[in-house]
């Protein structure tokens, strides 16, 4: 049973910084691609960066250049540092973990995944 614990969601004003963490427990970390993904209200999921097992990241037209995605296989963790926050970036952030040690296509297919975290809400507001 894998389990995904997200934190570092929070309150920010347009153009401020925050950084989430994902940490992994349960099963092995390094070989899945990962993923983090945002949700509001009435709205479907959203990819916005994924990572796979080696390295190769991809990121949403949305967030490119803004945020980034990195992880730590030492520690489990996946990273999403987003910085120059806009309003429109507000959401609930989800990580997720892969079925594979890459994503098939982006932005990838939920199906692609096979644990979530429970969500981190970020605000972004003046």
């Amino acid at each position: 049973q894998v389990q995904l614990v997200e934190s570092g969601g929070g309150l920010a004003q347009p153009g401020d910084s925050l950084r989430l963490s994902c940490t992994a427990s349960g099963r092995p970390f390094s070989n899945r691609a990962m993923a983090w993904f945002r949700q509001t209200p009435g709205k479907e999921r959203e990819c916005v960066a994924a990572i796979n097992s080696i390295g190769g990241i991809t990121y949403s037209e949305s967030t490119k250049g803004r945020f980034t995605i990195s992880r730590d296989n030492a520690k489990n963790t996946v990273y999403l540092q987003m910085n120059n926050l806009e309003p429109e970036d507000t959401a609930v952030y989800f990580c997720a973990r892969g079925v594979r040690p890459y994503i098939s296509s982006f932005p990838p297919p939920t199906q692609d995944f096979e644990a979530w975290g429970q969500g981190t809400q970020v605000t972004v507001s003046s």
